[in-house]
């Protein structure tokens, strides 16, 4: 197969994997929701699902602290990855990096996809591999078109080679600048927007100070508890906290793992470990579908029993007990 055989070939891949790159990035930088640490779909929140349930979890749980930085810095590196495969710039460096990227989300995303080929990211790490070998080829390539501008203009040798490297550098900084100017008028516009709809978690429970455990309730609860008995478990929180018909979250006592009260009515209350079996995205509850949502690959499920409604989770989510105390919190029973 020719060089220019297989670079057309190789172009619809490049399409693809350039445009979805580029419009991941752009996705990320645009939505407030994803620095949002109280929203469901953000960063802090899919870095905390992914700090219990990854095989590199060690890794993951100090980068809790630097959550904002290392989702800019993701967007920004799948936006380049993105811009320099359509371009055909630099090809190889980028199909590296989105093999990078792909085995890094595949890692703490969606390590336990089942089955697994549902979870996409190790499929864009293999779709990536051709590219890597190959390159972008001689057709619609600013590599290919760098490289024949220094040999017309200094001849086949040395010269052509730093005139390649010299210009290539340029076009890569200009690129990249104009990249960066993009990246950034798309997270101004999405702040201006307001971000894109979807799911509410509501607000977070506030921690309970002191220790939390029923038998060893504050003598500050006893005092103003009203007659009766306090739930056996682990205070996480007041229950006023909860509007009737919304959600919030909280940390399972037991577990670490991000969870999530539902009030459905004024007297009841439901509350699930929030990490999607799917692929270990928080999950988030729609109020105006009273629907639980996955805002990663849109699983959805039943508010009242956790029962999988939509896939491509495998399975519902584990229900938690728990229950009002006389003193006016909520215990995970």
């Amino acid at each position: 197969m020719t060089p220019y055989v297989l670079s057309r070939a190789l172009l619809p891949l490049r399409a693809f994997l350039g445009f979805t790159f580029c419009f991941a990035g752009l996705q990320k930088l645009a939505n407030p929701r994803f620095f949002d640490a109280a929203d469901p779909a953000s960063i802090q929140s899919q870095l905390a699902g992914a700090a219990h349930r990854s095989p590199i979890h060690a890794l993951i749980a100090p980068l809790g602290h630097v959550a904002v930085p290392l989702g800019i810095l993701i967007a920004f590196g799948e936006l380049a990855v993105g811009v320099g495969t359509l371009l055909g710039l630099r090809a190889r460096l980028a199909a590296a990096g989105g093999i990078a990227l792909s085995l890094m989300l595949f890692l703490t995303v969606s390590f336990h996809s089942a089955p697994y080929y549902t979870g996409a990211d190790i499929v864009f790490a293999f779709a990536w591999t051709p590219l890597l070998l190959a390159g972008s080829g001689p057709v619609l390539s600013l590599d290919a078109a760098i490289a024949d501008w220094a040999d017309k203009e200094a001849g086949p040798g040395p010269g052509a080679s730093r005139r390649e490297v010299v210009l290539g550098g340029t076009v890569a900084a200009a690129i990249a600048a104009a990249s960066l100017i993009a990246g950034g008028l798309a997270a101004g516009l999405g702040r201006l927007a307001g971000g894109t709809a979807g799911t509410q978690e509501g607000p977070s429970l506030p921690p309970v100070a002191g220790p939390t455990p029923a038998a060893t309730a504050s003598p500050r609860h006893r005092a103003t508890a009203k007659p009766g008995k306090v739930p056996r478990g682990t205070a996480v929180g007041p229950a006023s906290d909860v509007p009737v018909g919304q959600a919030a979250s909280f940390t399972d006592p037991a577990t670490g793992d991000p969870s999530i009260v539902i009030r459905p009515s004024s007297g009841t209350f439901v509350a699930f470990d929030a990490v999607c079996p799917h692929a270990g995205c928080t999950v988030g509850y729609d109020p105006t579908a009273k629907v639980i949502v996955c805002p990663c690959h849109g699983s959805q499920f039943n508010a009242s029993t956790g029962a999988v409604e939509v896939g491509p989770a495998p399975t519902g989510l584990t229900k938690l007990g728990i229950a009002k105390g006389p003193n006016g919190q909520l215990y995970v029973t």
